[in-house]
């Protein structure tokens, strides 16, 4: 199990060139969701055979928000409607920040096999501060998996992608 305060980052050899373009493509939804005036997080699933099944950004900000609404919970569930659970088995979740313990569920819940994050929890708290929006548990996701019946794999933090997952956070939470 691996501490709360210092997630193993990815070995840079478990990434693959698929993983890299699909980072790319959450971190870019992360910034859109900003520049629409959303909380930034976007996350993506992509089944066994690479194609996109969900993209899904973060709607918890209030007031017509709903907090549960977060980006991962969104694409968790959307795949889950669409796809079987062989194939959510063989599917990855990615997602520009570690999914919270809530997300973690859904992501478990729904069978989802691989989640793959660029910026840790504990990153994400030094960028949010005490927020009232962003309420961060110190939970890492691997415990969370940790606790369950079946393996989820997890990459991250991703610290190649660790810097440009944070510029969509910067000045937003003050």
């Amino acid at each position: 199990m691996t501490s709360s305060r210092s997630p193993l980052p990815a070995s840079p050899a478990a990434l693959t060139d698929k993983d890299r373009g699909f980072m790319q493509r959450v971190l870019e939804l992360a910034m859109e969701s900003r520049n629409r005036g959303r909380h930034p997080f976007a996350a993506i699933v992509v089944d066994g055979q690479g194609r996109i099944v969900a993209e899904c950004f973060n709607n918890s900000m209030p007031p017509e928000g709903d907090p549960t609404q977060h980006a991962e919970r969104l694409a968790a569930a959307a795949a889950a409607s669409r796809l079987t659970l062989r194939e959510l088995a063989a599917s990855t979740l990615y997602t520009n920040a570690e999914p919270c313990a809530m997300c973690a569920g859904a992501v478990y819940w729904c069978n989802i096999g691989r989640v793959v994050y660029a910026m840790s929890e504990e990153d994400l708290l030094q960028l949010t501060g005490s927020h009232e929006e962003n309420p961060t548990l110190s939970l890492p996701c691997r415990e969370v998996f940790a606790r369950g019946q079946r393996v989820v794999e997890v990459l991250g933090p991703l610290p190649e992608f660790e810097e440009q997952a944070k510029q969509a956070h910067l000045g937003f939470w003050s």
